[in-house]
């Protein structure tokens, strides 16, 4: 994997597994035009993982082409993040497993409405492996600062 950016790859990890916004994942649509979706992810073993529901588009994007890029980063100043390319693999095998990992990481409790909304639909579930090929970090924190 090709790494670029002042973070080393432990800050990396570190920003990742902390960072509790959704990524930004795009794929390659059927008109060749990209599609992004948002989705929540949770770093595992090297790769980022997503859940969504099987008759989701990006699913039937990615399996007809699982290049990808994705995007993790923060949205206010001071600016900073990780974003990179990939190669998505499609898991209906780890959907339910996946799912309630990200129900656990997302939501403050998962007994809410929303989490039984979601695990009432678990058995349609697939999970997307995101395997980076490349990542690049970028940080702006020292020159803006000021404007936090």
């Amino acid at each position: 994997m090709r790494r670029k950016g002042p973070w080393s790859p432990e800050r990396i990890e570190g920003f990742l597994r902390e960072f509790r916004a959704p990524l930004r994942l795009a794929c390659n649509g059927v008109s060749g035009h990209p599609v992004l979706a948002s989705l929540w992810f949770i770093p595992l073993d090297g790769k980022l993982w997503c859940a969504t529901q099987r008759t989701a588009r990006v699913v039937s994007h990615l399996s007809r082409d699982p290049r990808c890029a994705f995007d993790v980063s923060v949205e206010s100043p001071p600016y900073r993040g990780v974003r990179g390319q990939g190669v998505a693999t499609l898991r209906e095998d780890r959907g339910e497993e996946i799912l309630r990992m990200l129900i656990d990481r997302y939501l403050e409790d998962s007994n809410s409405q929303l989490a039984a909304f979601l695990l009432s639909r678990v058995e349609h579930e697939v999970a997307v492996a995101i395997e980076p090929q490349t990542l690049v970090s970028w940080d702006y924190q020292e020159r803006m600062g000021d404007a936090a």
